[in-house]
């Protein structure tokens, strides 16, 4: 008999039992992590060879945060989702720690203090910080839910949180991660049941601090200006998206073929990062996007729906938490292409389990992991439960 892996609590997954984990949802992790080794392997060698003469050096760091994040799975999925409530405010606290950390000691790479070294790794506290705002603040809807319906102060609070961790960002600065958790917690804020005034409100406030924030740094007004007209400063400001609207136009239908871009040949900046969509267009074409953007929603969607599921069968914390997490990754992919295709700022965020980012891939594998728990515990508990019914 063919055993599957334990996923906690001394279950053993076998066919026989009619109780394994959702197939679907890793068969699409899985896929979209293959597509992103391939795209990085061809985006990066050119940067490769002149950061340090080796064609595959982002080829085998990606590889090897592979091969990190398939251990870290087999660990993740045998924490069971009552850890994760429990443990939630001390998770909270240390991502917080860690934005702090990062603004004190942390590595400076293209103006931004983003990444913390540990010895041949370098960690991003952002991406930590998204996935423990969203553990946190699911644990709060279950805990708070009549004053976040009714009250103003029991919606504030979270905010208040949300605000202090966007502050720390924001001294990085990493506006593009501060967007992704406003809206992550607007929306999991709207599916706990907040007043619609408190909606409207929180939208417009949002509104209003983003353009504050804009105007208040002359390299995003560039941005945003440039997003506007890359054509009127193709060499200056607008020198990125004219390079990724030109890999697109290139592309066409089917692509130029794999390994046959011109615009990762140190044309294009961070062809390998937050323009691998861009290069993925110009090799595999519109059918290569069309695949890549399938995918993304089919994963967003497996979050969403796993979430409503396990909330209509009364389990609060485990429900906001896969809406928050499919709300975080349908977000940052529309982010991440908007950018690239420009119809968006561009803002520094990663194409889920796509883009070469080590700290990226695993958090957003751990997010996986905890969907897959989330569908898992909700089939174990519904099948013990009929076996009651029978016996």
């Amino acid at each position: 008999m063919t055993w599957w892996p334990s996923f906690g609590s001394g279950w053993l997954l076998r066919p026989s039992q009619g109780l394994i984990y959702d197939r679907q949802l890793v068969i699409l992790s899985l896929s979209l992590m293959a597509i992103g080794l391939v795209m990085v392997s061809s985006a990066s060698i050119a940067e490769g060879i002149n950061l340090g003469d080796d064609p595959f050096y982002f080829v085998k760091r990606h590889g090897a945060f592979l091969l990190i994040c398939l251990m870290l799975s087999s660990l993740m999925l045998q924490v069971p989702m009552a850890r994760w409530q429990q443990f939630n405010t001390g998770f909270l606290v240390l991502a917080i720690v860690l934005l702090v950390v990062v603004l004190i000691i942390g590595r400076e790479i293209n103006g931004s203090q983003r990444w913390l070294p540990l010895g041949p790794l370098n960690v991003q506290p952002a991406e930590i910080a998204k996935l423990a705002l969203f553990t946190f603040l699911a644990g709060y809807l279950v805990r708070r839910q009549d004053e976040v319906r009714g009250q103003w102060k029991g919606f504030l609070k979270p905010l208040a949180v949300m605000g202090l961790m966007s502050l720390l960002l924001l001294k990085q600065p990493d506006l593009g991660s501060v967007v992704v958790l406003f809206v992550t917690t607007l929306g999991m804020l709207f599916l706990a049941g907040a007043r619609l005034s408190q909606f409207l409100s929180l939208v417009a406030l949002g509104a209003g601090l983003l353009v504050f924030l804009i105007i208040s740094a002359p390299y995003r007004v560039r941005r945003v200006t440039s997003f506007l007209n890359p054509w009127e400063d193709p060499f200056g400001s607008g020198y990125q998206l004219t390079q990724s609207l030109m890999a697109f136009g290139r592309g066409g239908w089917f692509g130029e073929g794999l390994g046959n871009s011109i615009q990762k040949l140190e044309y294009l900046p961070e062809a390998h990062t937050d323009f691998v969509f861009a290069i993925l267009g110009e090799e595999l074409g519109f059918t290569g996007v069309l695949l890549v953007l399938l995918l993304q929603a089919w994963l967003a969607f497996k979050a969403l729906h796993i979430g409503q599921k396990v909330l209509l069968g009364g389990r609060q914390y485990e429900g906001y938490l896969a809406m928050g997490i499919g709300i975080w990754f349908s977000f940052q992919t529309v982010v991440n292409v908007g950018a690239a295709s420009g119809m968006l700022p561009t803002k520094g965020l990663t194409l889920p389990l796509v883009s070469y980012g080590g700290s990226s891939l695993l958090v957003i594998t751990t997010a996986v992991c905890i969907l897959v728990r989330i569908d898992f515990e909700w089939r174990r508990d519904h099948m013990q439960a009929r076996q009651r019914e029978v016996t």
